[in-house]
């Protein structure tokens, strides 16, 4: 059967990205958004290369969609930074230079360094065993080689403060550049080193949020956990080194 052109879900079945034609009783996500979802997976896995071009003809019709609201996707995703429009050749997928990793470091660094410090008198004790645990829990993923895990406890730890700050908008910004660092695609390995040094850097966070030095915490954040020229040699190894996974 023909998919209906105005709706598409996801595939439940494993490793299949596929939308299938089949229309729920309730649609909670537009088709724009779902087509979004679709590409991001798609990047996340490593299904689309960064640096090519994409043929739009060919991803519609496999999604079984027209080519609007997959026009509308690519171009959220361009303001995200993840593609760039060329005159005449259609949408290319952006590789993630150095460059890019460093104002990225710079944008996060001060927005976390402010949230923190916004944050920091809001946390209280159980905020702060929060961190602890997630925190603990990164560890224990380092010593498991276990990527995913280590991914979920990251993002846990680091969202105590971003939703201590009440400020909606500065997370949603953080996360949108933290995607971009981590999704193109997400490497599921590690650099142990780099990440024994991050589960340091949250405990001396940790302790200094436990004293109420505020902006110390912030200045830890911003000088150090974010700041590019005190990571860059673990980012060049990161990132343009064939690590093995």
């Amino acid at each position: 059967m023909k998919p209906a052109p105005d709706v598409a879900v996801m595939s439940p079945r494993s490793g299949d990205t596929r939308l299938p034609s089949r229309t729920p009783l309730l649609q909670t996500k537009s088709l724009r958004e779902q087509v979004y979802d679709y590409l991001r997976a798609e990047m996340n896995r490593g299904g689309l290369d960064p640096g090519a071009f994409l043929d739009l003809n060919a991803i519609a019709q496999r999604l079984g969609i027209s080519r609007t609201p997959l026009r509308d996707a690519l171009l959220q995703l361009e303001v995200e930074g993840y593609m760039e429009i060329q005159p005449r050749r259609g949408f290319r997928l952006k590789m993630l230079t150095i460059e890019e990793i460093r104002h990225i470091y710079q944008i996060v660094g001060a927005l976390e360094s402010a949230a923190v410090m916004i944050a920091g008198p809001r946390i209280g004790k159980a905020g702060l065993a929060k961190m602890k645990a997630e925190n603990l829990g990164i560890y224990r993923a380092i010593q498991a080689q276990d990527y995913g895990m280590f991914y979920l406890h990251n993002s846990a730890f680091h969202g105590v403060f971003l939703d201590g700050c009440a400020n909606p908008r500065m997370a949603a910004l953080i996360k949108s550049l933290k995607q971009r660092l981590y999704d193109w695609p997400r490497r599921k390995v590690f650099l142990k080193t780099w990440e024994v040094r991050l589960v340091k850097d949250h405990e001396d966070l940790i302790a200094l949020l436990e004293a109420g030095n505020y902006k110390e915490a912030g200045a830890l954040l911003r000088e150090v956990h974010w700041c590019f020229d005190a990571q860059e040699d673990f980012i060049r190894v990161y990132y343009l080194t064939d690590l093995p996974e």
